[in-house]
């Protein structure tokens, strides 16, 4: 069953988040993991949102992308992240089966 990492995300400084966008597509491959959304416009059409920025991104399994997140690639990566940026939520959740 595919799952999906679901992220809100208010990105501090542009220039230097670029350097993270530009390495994540690399550390999703060997999970199988794939953008659905990556920062896109979007409507609010009931309640409040609290990121200016969303993005979904796709694995086969809540397995592998649990992998993901953990995986030396990305926690390699990710403290750019989180100093160019504030996280207001990341989530793995599972598809519909």
């Amino acid at each position: 069953m595919a799952a999906y990492i679901i992220v809100g995300v208010d990105v501090i400084d542009p220039e230097a988040y670029a350097t993270y966008t530009r390495q994540v597509p690399a550390t999703l491959e060997p999970h199988g993991g794939r953008f659905i959304v990556r920062g896109g416009e979007y409507d609010v059409l009931e309640g409040n949102w609290p990121a200016p920025r969303v993005v979904v991104l796709e694995f086969p399994t809540i397995k592998q992308a649990n992998a993901w997140h953990e995986s030396e690639a990305y926690q390699s990566i990710l403290p750019i992240r989180e100093q160019n940026a504030r996280t207001h939520f990341m989530i793995a959740v599972d598809g519909v089966s």
